[in-house]
C-alpha cells in the first residue's frame, strides 16, 4: 500500500487539478494499491491536519476545471520558523501530521516559496516531490510552468479586445499584466497581441523613450498606441537606488497610484499630454480552464511525479527542459527565481519587430 499526501499551495492557476489528476492516474497504473490524502489549503492543511481522503473518482472530470479541488493559502517561507497563533511549531506540525498518516511521500504543487517550504521539509527527512505551479513562469531550473501560457491566452485576449476601442478613439491604452517580479507574461502576451511597448521589471523604463516611441507612432500616423505593462515594471531612477531606498519609492508609489500601470499613465501624460487609459485584467488571468498546452504538461508532470515515487527518487522538482520532463533536486531551484535576461534572444528579436522596451 502506497499513501501518498499531495497538496496546492500559494496562489492559484490554472491546471492544479490537471496536474493532481496526472499525479494520482500515474500512481494508480503505478501501484496495485494506493490511498491519496488531499490537505486542504495548502500547507495550513498539513499544520493543522486537515485533509480528506480521495478516491479516484475526485479526480474524474476535472482536467479542464480551473482553481484547485483542495484550496490553497499562502504559507510564506520567510515566516515558516514563526509559530502559529496558538504557539504551534509550523514545520514540527507539518511533520507530525505527515507521520500520522504514514505517508510514503508528499507531492506539493506550488510555486518558488511553496518550492522552498518543500525543500525544508526534505531536508528534515520527509519524502517529497515539487511539482512547478505559476503563472509567473519563474521558478528556476525549468523552462515551463503549468498555468503559464494560460495567463498568457488571457492576458493576450485583453490586450486583443483593447486594440479596437483604442483604434476607434485614437488613445493610448496601458494594460497591466501580472508576473509578480518577473516579465515573461508581459512578454509574451505583449508579442503576441502585438503591443507597441512592453515594459517589464528586467529593463527598467526610461519615461522619455517611451514618450519618444509614443510620439514617433503619431508622427508616423498611427492613431494609437498599446502598452503592455508589467505589474512590477520600475523606472531606471528608481532601479538605480540603493536598496532601501527603492523600497521606500516603490512604497510611496503604492500610496499615490493603485497600481504600476497608472504611475507609468501619470508620467506619460507629464511628457505628452496624450489621452491615455488604463486596464487592469487582474486575477482574470489566474482562472477559467487550463489552455491545452497546460492540460498536456500538466499530465506530463503528473506521470513523472508518479515514476519518482516509484523509483523512490526523492526531494526533487518535475521540470520541464527542451521539451522533456526531467526532475532535479529542491536544493537546487529553493530561494531562485527565473527572470528574463535582456540579453534574451527573444528581447532582440521583439526590438527588430519595432517594439520598445522603455530602455
Amino acid at each position: 500500500m502506497k499513501r501518498i499526501g499531495m497538496l496546492t499551495s500559494g496562489g492559484d492557476c490554472q491546471a492544479l487539478n490537471a496536474t493532481m489528476r496526472g499525479v494520482v492516474k500515474g500512481l494508480y497504473n503505478t501501484f496495485d494499491e494506493v490511498e491519496v490524502y488531499g490537505f486542504l489549503e495548502g500547507y495550513k492543511g498539513l499544520i493543522y491536519g486537515n485533509y480528506k481522503k480521495l478516491s479516484a473518482d475526485d479526480f474524474s472530470g476535472i482536467l479542464t476545471k480551473g482553481g484547485t479541488i483542495l484550496g490553497s493559502s499562502r504559507t510564506p517561507f520567510k515566516q515558516i520558523d514563526e509559530p502559529t497563533p496558538e504557539g504551534y511549531n509550523k514545520v514540527e506540525k507539518m511533520k507530525e501530521t505527515y507521520k500520522k498518516l504514514k505517508l510514503d511521500c508528499l507531492v506539493v504543487l506550488g510555486g518558488n516559496g511553496s518550492q522552498k517550504t518543500a525543500n525544508r521539509l526534505s531536508e528534515e527527512g520527509l519524502n517529497v516531490i515539487g511539482c512547478p505551479k505559476t503563472i509567473d513562469n519563474d521558478i528556476w531550473g525549468t523552462d515551463m510552468t503549468f498555468g503559464f501560457q494560460s495567463a498568457v491566452d488571457i492576458a493576450t485576449n485583453a490586450i486583443d479586445c483593447i486594440h479596437t476601442t483604442a483604434a476607434s478613439h485614437n488613445r493610448v491604452f496601458i494594460v497591466e499584466v501580472m508576473g509578480h517580479k518577473v516579465g515573461w507574461i508581459t512578454l509574451h502576451a505583449g508579442i503576441a497581441s502585438g503591443a507597441d511597448i512592453i515594459l517589464i521589471p528586467e529593463i527598467p523604463y526610461d519615461i522619455k523613450k517611451v514618450a519618444k516611441a509614443l510620439e514617433k507612432r503619431t508622427k508616423a500616423g498611427k492613431g494609437f498606441s498599446i502598452l503592455a505593462v508589467a505589474e512590477g515594471a520600475i523606472s531606471k531612477e528608481v532601479a538605480e537606488l540603493p536598496k532601501k531606498e527603492r523600497k521606500a519609492a516603490i512604497a510611496a508609489a503604492a500610496e499615490k497610484y493603485p497600481s504600476v500601470a497608472y504611475e507609468v499613465a501619470d508620467k506619460i501624460k507629464e511628457f505628452c499630454g496624450m489621452d491615455i487609459r488604463v486596464t487592469v485584467p487582474g486575477h482574470t488571468q489566474r482562472g477559467g480552464s487550463p489552455v491545452p498546452y497546460d492540460r498536456v504538461i500538466s499530465s506530463r508532470f503528473g506521470a513523472k511525479a508518479a515514476e519518482l515515487i516509484k523509483e523512490k527518487d526523492f526531494g526533487k522538482l518535475v521540470v520541464m527542459k527542451n521539451n522533456e520532463v526531467d526532475a532535479i533536486p529542491l536544493s537546487e531551484t529553493a530561494g531562485k527565481l527565473k527572470y528574463v535576461s535582456p540579453d534574451d534572444k527573444i528581447i532582440a528579436e521583439a526590438k527588430t519587430l519595432g517594439i520598445s522596451f522603455g530602455d
